[in-house]
């Protein structure tokens, strides 16, 4: 009797500590305030044909550190967040996603026999088949790929990025030029 109940008491605290944890545990999508909000695809697409707007595409999968990273700090940070709510409709696309969208009268689906892990057509559609996370893909208000980033980016390298694609700079100028100078030609 004494085994069950020290197996019992056991169970209760791994138990609780399990749910410490998961409560303790948040994202920035689920701090508010500051947090930007993000669309699944077929949100932003459908948001994007009532009021126009650039599309910011988050290339990202669940077991990549960068990714993460890039969700703590450069997601996080308050000002990008505005700028990327004011500028873009947000977009987390998880680049081994199983389930299909539907875009463009297309299906894209998961692919399972593709590298390790497998990879959804639509993100590799959208990074031109060069699958490395994060990857970042900036569209215009008609939907077309403008420029796609890839790696982590601090906050001051990041907003160059936002503020290129957002004030229409990419007309007169490269992003290595804009960077550079802070401003387009």
């Amino acid at each position: 009797m004494n085994k069950v109940f020290k197996l019992g008491a056991l169970l209760v605290v791994a138990v609780m500590f399990a749910s410490f944890i998961t409560l303790n545990e948040s994202t920035p999508m689920e701090e508010g305030g500051d947090a930007i909000k993000w669309y699944t695809w077929e949100e932003a697409i459908a948001a994007n044909k009532k009021t126009k707007k650039k599309i910011f595409v988050d290339i990202y999968t669940d077991w990549c550190g960068w990714c993460k990273r890039m969700d703590k700090t450069t997601f996080s940070d308050p000002e990008v967040a505005k700028y990327m709510d004011e500028n873009f409709y947000c977009v987390k696309l998880d680049a081994e996603q199983k389930g299909d969208i539907n875009y463009g009268g297309h299906t894209y689906k998961f692919v399972s026999n593709y590298g390790r892990k497998g990879v959804h057509e639509l993100a590799f559609t959208l990074l031109d088949g060069r699958m490395s996370y994060p990857q970042y893909v900036f569209m215009d208000e008609n939907e077309g790929k403008l420029i796609i980033e890839r790696g982590y980016k601090k906050k001051d390298e990041f907003m160059k990025t936002l503020k290129y694609v957002a004030t229409n700079a990419y007309h007169n100028t490269n992003l290595q030029t804009y960077k550079a100078n802070g401003k387009a030609k």
